[in-house]
């Protein structure tokens, strides 16, 4: 069995030292690193790319929630946290486990034998692949006061508005209480790629693309252009042959 790596995000100095000590008894899983708070979680996940992740909920500068909705690399994510309202929403966002402070080594042991268990008959990376599957086909969204039924090949770009999320087709566009990091989790990744922190394409609708000095700009089927972002070319230079 191949060791795997951790990261330990909590802005609590105790958390983490505890999350390390019951990983002494894991000598499969190495740790990775230590984050204090969101912002370098979002940063150290992208950057070291761990299998797992032991992630707070309640942090500096972005809670948990909002880390996975800019991370670009998904591992395995067990929640670690003092409040218990937010376990539905952990696991609609895919959750491995909700481990509820203060938990005890025993309890730590179970949310880990989940991982070995997978591991054994597969791997990591592949059951982190196994928890998004089922692209949806169509989604409804909402106008006015009706919820619209679209098809997912009709969306041309997602565009990030705060907490929320536009979604512009040819002949409309509509607001989704979502926010852009949790829409592209649920979105197929052979169809649509994130090109820039706040925008979503659907490569069914790239009309060109072109370079003006340093910046690379896509135009869109319906005419709209946008910027490509630096940490997101090789998102599209994978769709170059």
């Amino acid at each position: 069995m191949s060791r795997k790596t951790a990261l330990i995000i909590d802005d609590e100095e105790a958390s983490r030292f505890l999350i390390r000590q019951y990983l002494a008894d894991f000598p499969d899983i190495a740790v990775a690193g230590e984050c204090r708070n969101g912002l370098e979680a979002v940063r150290d996940i992208n950057a070291l790319k761990p299998d797992l992740i032991f992630l707070d909920i309640q942090m500096p500068a972005m809670n948990g929630f909002r880390v996975l909705e800019e991370i670009t690399h998904i591992p395995l994510i067990i929640f670690t946290t003092a409040y218990d309202q937010f376990a539905l929403q952990a696991f609609e966002m895919n959750a491995l486990d909700y481990l509820l402070k203060p938990y005890t080594r025993e309890r730590f042991s179970k949310a880990m034998e989940r991982i070995h268990r997978a591991d054994h008959a597969q791997n990591l990376h592949f059951l982190a692949e196994a928890q998004t599957v089922n692209f949806p086909k169509r989604i409804l969204v909402e106008k006015g006061n009706r919820l619209k039924s679209i098809a997912i090949d009709e969306i041309i770009y997602l565009k990030a508005e705060k907490d929320y999320t536009q979604i512009h087709t040819h002949d409309q566009s509509y607001l989704s209480s979502q926010g852009i990091g949790i829409i592209e989790k649920r979105l197929d990744p052979e169809k649509f790629i994130r090109i820039h922190r706040s925008h979503i394409v659907n490569i069914l609708h790239i009309r060109e693309v072109y370079r003006d000095i340093s910046k690379m700009f896509l135009v869109m089927e319906n005419g709209t252009e946008l910027s490509i972002g630096r940490n997101y070319v090789d998102n599209l230079k994978k769709l170059i042959y």
